[in-house]
């Protein structure tokens, strides 16, 4: 006789059922698993063999097969320890249950617990689409799968538990359903603590606004790293759609926290320049995701950019344009997604001090680093921002700056324009305005319309640089509170789009 019960698999951001199938036949002891399993799938043969035994359960001496269903897709990770043993029990008649709505997952050690695995939320979502009711989960991840909805998620801390529970002995209470803590942030940063810099902080503000991405350049010492890592403290908070869907990455990652169900903050990633291109994309035999994915609805802060290696550098340059990235290998082709808010940081020469008597570089020197940074990676970055040494006056004043606080609650504004603007378009703010609804989104008035055109000669602008500049212009003119674009908002986003000229001529 065939048993079947039901787990789940995973592949990239989506789930999938898995149908763990057992024969026990006549023959000598063995235990065989089929179904592409990877090694680690592999080795359950033992550890299930051993939870069993400490367990106080008989295992079969019978052969035994298990197939993992559907056979042509891989089956990677420790997963099915616990729903390849539990068809094994029930095929031997150890159990007698009704399993046609429960599915399983979860890691035995050899003493019987049942330890966490990666990538629940997803799979809790998946077995409530395909109408599992019952949802066996290790009691780790218990609470990151109790945010969904309509299904029953059990928390298993041994196999004992679950035996007892399965036979009505003793039963174990379903997770309580959680919701996301609808509080605010609590940083320990704020931009009050910047001293000066105020062309910096109007920048960063805009581009919070619009979901600008911004290159700060400037000599050591200036800020720039401090400013980027406030950018978070005045971003929006995040829908609960943002939560699930970068709640996903993080579960897919192992990187979920265990005393949250769901990621509520959004995400600040801050990779060192000695990071690899995979590192960066993502990457694995079944690619897990990168850095750029893990700031998924957050910023991505790349500090002393010309460090970067060339190739992880350009290879963000498709993923910033599309906000996901595809990652190819032999086994699978995966997709992530990245709607990330780039923040890159760099000095404007080797030395750091270029422009000033400090400087020792060679023009020659300046050139070749500066050449580190493409001009397409340049193009994509719609804000660039000049951030000066701070002088004495304001460096040693006891007047703090505008909080953060202060300024989140005109982005919160902007944004709330940005929201009503683009309802039922999939746009999510302006810097994601596609090319089909520039022109109807960004509005110009005639002298704005001339002097944009006079820019645009006189600069020798691209197509690309063109529609960031009028997307950050709509912004500017969202923050001013007008429909229309005009003048003085197209020659405030032209300010930011200087620098290459200056630096890369």
């Amino acid at each position: 006789m065939v048993v079947t019960v039901r787990s789940m698999g995973l592949l990239g951001m989506e789930a999938f059922n898995i149908t763990v199938e057992t024969d026990l036949t006549r023959g000598f002891g063995s235990f065989d698993i089929v179904g592409l399993p990877d090694t680690s799938i592999k080795e359950a043969r033992e550890r299930v063999r051993s939870a069993a035994r400490n367990s106080g359960l008989e295992f079969p001496p019978q052969k035994i097969i298990v197939n993992l269903a559907p056979a042509d897709v891989k089956k990677v990770g420790s997963l099915y320890d616990l729903p390849i043993l539990i068809s094994i029990l029930v095929a031997s008649g150890q159990i007698s249950a009704e399993l046609t709505d429960s599915a399983f997952i979860g890691e035995l050690s050899l003493s019987g617990e049942v330890r966490p695995v990666n990538g629940v939320l997803p799979m809790t979502i998946k077995a409530k689409e395909s109408g599992c009711k019952h949802f066996y989960v290790p009691a780790e991840n218990a609470r990151e799968g109790a945010v969904v909805q309509g299904i029953h998620v059990y928390p298993v801390n041994h196999l004992q538990e679950l035996l007892e529970h399965l036979t009505g002995t003793r039963r174990i209470s379903p997770a309580p359903p959680t919701d996301p803590e609808r509080t605010h942030a609590s940083y320990q940063v704020d931009f009050s603590d910047v001293k000066g810099q105020t062309q910096a902080k109007r920048a960063l503000e805009i581009a919070a606004a619009g979901g600008h991405n911004v290159l700060l350049i400037g000599t050591p010492g200036t800020g720039k790293s401090m400013l980027a890592k406030r950018v978070p403290t005045i971003l929006p908070e995040m829908t609960f759609d943002e939560m699930i869907e970068t709640s996903k990455i993080y579960s897919i990652a192992g990187m979920l926290r265990q005393d949250t169900s769901l990621v509520t903050e959004r995400p600040f990633r801050s990779p060192h320049h000695t990071v690899s291109p995979a590192g960066l994309t993502g990457g694995g035999t079944i690619p897990h995701p990168g850095e750029i994915s893990l700031a998924h609805n957050g910023v991505l802060f790349l500090d002393e950019l010309p460090e970067f290696n060339r190739t992880a550098m350009e290879i963000l340059r498709q993923p910033m344009e599309d906000g996901k990235v595809t990652i190819s290998r032999v086994n699978a082709t995966l997709t992530y997604p990245c709607s990330i808010m780039l923040i890159a940081a760099m000095n404007p020469c080797p030395c750091g001090y270029y422009g000033t008597s400090k400087c020792s570089c060679s023009q020659k020197a300046v050139a070749a680093y500066l050449a580190k940074v493409s001009g397409p990676l340049l193009d994509r970055l719609d804000l660039h921002v000049e951030v000066p040494a701070v002088n004495f006056t304001e460096l040693s004043s006891f007047s703090g700056g505008e909080s953060s606080s202060a300024i989140k609650e005109r982005v919160d504004r902007v944004r709330a324009i940005q929201n009503e603007r683009f309802k039922g378009t999939g746009i999510s703010c302006n810097a994601r305005i596609t090319a089909g609804l520039l022109n109807k989104m960004c509005p110009l008035d005639d002298a704005a319309r001339s002097f944009m055109k006079n820019q645009y000669e006189k600069l020798g602008l691209s197509a690309r640089a063109y529609d960031k500049l009028l997307k950050v212009a709509r912004t500017i003119a969202d923050i001013d509170g007008t429909e229309v674009i005009r003048k003085n908002h197209i020659f405030e986003a032209v300010q930011f789009r200087n620098l290459d000229r200056k630096y890369w001529r």
